[in-house]
């Protein structure tokens, strides 16, 4: 019988987005929890291929490719999410940076698992085909306040024209811009002389969040017209707003302009601390969002789960403090 992990605190579950993916993620747990195996089977099944391979072998290169990272980033979360469920551990709450809200709406029970697979496998497509390779970019912006980005991407738009926008505010000191590549160019250099202590362009193929993924969030609408969302059994707050959503009509339409709109992690967090969370676990590849975590909410527990030994260190922790 698993055991069951009862404490003070008031848990929140978040789950990583584009970016945090490596070969080989998830592989141990898939090798030793028939649940995480399931979640990697159903995702193969799903999309007509193997997804698991890719995510455990690569190669890395096909594995960037973004309508291969979505899906694949979405199934190791919900895989780590089964096994944290078997073992005992669960939240009130839940949060996904970008794609990751997908993740979260799986684990909520507001989105079928296989469902969500082919929406992201589509939703990495249509963002890339929103914006031909070569003309749109991102950057991330640190040191500067997030006001004054905002200010100067309004600015360097009016100029020339051309769009670009704060479209990440992650957490106090990082904001990622997006928009035409000349236009993202132009917005750096008045970002330096305005005191930004680095500014870095990121490996990336699309403008992600910006306006210009407006037809992104059409083609969605279309496909979601056929997908059912069900009411979340727990709260998910929402990028595009940073609150939370139950219903399923009120997630349908948040996904829809999440594509095309900011991410407003820093705020989403702080105001998950104000409804008495005190305890992230990072759900999923990698430890941005702990690292986020960290910066927006100090004085907070941040914990991930990603393979054997953070799942460990995670279950002590909370074992320690039932």
């Amino acid at each position: 019988m698993k055991e069951r992990y009862f404490s003070m605190s008031k848990i929140a579950f978040v789950f990583p987005g584009q970016g945090s993916q490596t070969v080989g993620m998830c592989k141990d747990l898939h090798d030793n929890y028939a649940c995480a195996r399931k979640v990697f089977e159903a995702a193969d099944e799903a999309l007509g291929f193997s997804i698991s391979d890719m995510c455990f072998n690569g190669p890395e290169d096909q594995l960037r490719l973004t309508f291969n990272t979505q899906p694949a980033i979405l199934t190791a979360s919900v895989a780590c999410a089964e096994v944290l469920k078997e073992n005992g551990l669960s939240c009130e709450i839940a949060a996904g940076h970008s794609l990751g809200e997908y993740s979260a709406l799986v684990m909520a029970g507001a989105l079928d698992f296989a469902a969500a697979v082919r929406i992201v496998r589509k939703r990495g497509q249509f963002m890339q085909e929103a914006v031909p390779v070569g003309e749109g970019s991102m950057a991330a912006v640190l040191g500067l306040e997030s006001d004054k980005i905002v200010e100067i991407c309004r600015t360097v738009e009016a100029e020339c024209g051309e769009a670009v926008q704060a479209v990440n505010f992650n957490c106090p000191g990082q904001v990622v811009i997006a928009g035409s590549v000349g236009a993202v160019d132009k917005a750096l250099a008045v970002l330096k002389e305005a005191g930004a202590k680095r500014a870095v362009l990121l490996p990336v193929s699309a403008p992600f969040h910006s306006t210009l993924m407006q037809p992104a969030s059409k083609r969605l609408a279309e496909v979601f017209e056929s997908i059912t969302f069900h009411d979340a059994k727990i709260p998910v707050v929402a990028n595009v707003t940073a609150t939370e959503v139950t219903k399923g009509e009120d997630i349908k339409e948040s996904l829809i302009r999440q594509a095309a709109m900011p991410v407003l992690w820093e705020t989403s967090v702080n105001n998950m601390v104000a409804g008495g969370v005190d305890t992230f676990v990072e759900v999923g590849p990698g430890k941005v969002l702990t690292g986020f975590a960290k910066k927006i909410a100090k004085g907070m527990t941040a914990l991930n789960i990603e393979d054997e030994a953070s799942l460990e260190k995670t279950l002590a922790y909370f074992k320690e403090v039932r």
